[in-house]
C-alpha cells in the first residue's frame, strides 16, 4: 500500500511518518515537504519517496504522476495560529489542505479509493459563534469544505481527527526529531502534562498511539466504526473527537 504523508517535521507528521516506517503492509511513503526530513534520511528506508514541493497550493501532472497509485494520505501540515498572522492561518491550514485535496481526488477511483485524513484539533467548531477562536472556525471550515468534496467524489474518502493534548514524552522513537519548543511552553507542558495524563485522560493524545491510528485511517480502517456518539458526521464525512481516537485506539473502553 502506498500513502502519502505532509508536515513530517512537526510533532504529528513525526508520530505518523515513526507508524508509517513501522507498517510492514505499507509499501511505499511518499513525503511531500519543503525541506529534507531527517527523521526520514536516517531511516534509511527503501520505502520512501521524499518529493520536494515548495507550494503546497498547487500541484502539476509531473507530481501527480510520481504519487500513482497512492491510496491514502495523512495530512498533518500545520502551524499554530500563534505563529502567524490569520491570513497565513487560513492559507496553510485551509487553503493548502483544500488544494491537496482537490488534486489527491484525482487519484481516488472505484477500485482504489482514496482514504485523505485531515489533521484537526480538539476545539474545531464547524458551527462556530462570534466568540470562536480563529483556529477553531478555520479547522471547522476546512471540515466542511472537505465534506462537500466528498460527496462530489464517492471514491475520495475525506475524514478529520482532531487531537487534544498531542504528547511526544514516552515516544522515543520521534524525539530527536522534534522542533524545540521554548522555554515558557516547556514550563507549561512539564506542569500540565501529567495532569492530563493522571486525571485528564480524555484530552490525552499520546503520539505513538496518535500515530498509528492516522495511519491506520488512511489505509482505509475503522470504516465500520464511525457511527458513535463522538463522531461527528456531515454527510458521509466523519468527525472524529479525541475521544473518538482513543476508544478506536485501544486506549480507553467509552
Amino acid at each position: 500500500m502506498h500513502l502519502v504523508l505532509t508536515g513530517a517535521t512537526g510533532l504529528v507528521g513525526s508520530a505518523a511518518l515513526d507508524a508509517m516506517i513501522k507498517n510492514p503492509g505499507i509499501t511505499k511513503i511518499s513525503i511531500l515537504s519543503r525541506r529534507p526530513v531527517k527523521m526520514a534520511e536516517d531511516s534509511k528506508d527503501p520505502r520512501i519517496n521524499f518529493l520536494i514541493h515548495k507550494d503546497f497550493g498547487q500541484y502539476d501532472s509531473e507530481l501527480l504522476s510520481k504519487l500513482q497509485g497512492a491510496s491514502g494520505c495523512v495530512w498533518a501540515l500545520g502551524i499554530s495560529q500563534t505563529q502567524v498572522g490569520k491570513e497565513e492561518y487560513v492559507k496553510i491550514t485551509k487553503d493548502y489542505a483544500l488544494a491537496a485535496s482537490q488534486a489527491f481526488k484525482e487519484l481516488a477511483t472505484e477500485q482504489q479509493p482514496f482514504n485523505f485524513v485531515y489533521v484537526s484539533g480538539e476545539g474545531a467548531n464547524t458551527k462556530p459563534t462570534r466568540f470562536s477562536q480563529i483556529f477553531a472556525r478555520v479547522k471547522g471550515e476546512t471540515e466542511l469544505s472537505l465534506a462537500e468534496i466528498r460527496k462530489a467524489n464517492p471514491f475520495f474518502h475525506a475524514s478529520s481527527v482532531r487531537p487534544a493534548y498531542v504528547d511526544a514524552s514516552t515516544h522515543d522513537a520521534i524525539k530527536p526529531y522534534l522542533p524545540k519548543n521554548g522555554l515558557l511552553w516547556r514550563a507549561a507542558e512539564g506542569a500540565l502534562g501529567p495532569v492530563v495524563r493522571c486525571a485528564v485522560q480524555s484530552a490525552w493524545s499520546p503520539t505513538q498511539d496518535l500515530g498509528k491510528f492516522l495511519t491506520e485511517m488512511a489505509m482505509g480502517q475503522y470504516k465500520d466504526q464511525f457511527k458513535a456518539k463522538d463522531i461527528q458526521m456531515e454527510g458521509e464525512f466523519p468527525i472524529l473527537a479525541n475521544t473518538a481516537f482513543r476508544r478506536l485506539a485501544g486506549l480507553s473502553r467509552t
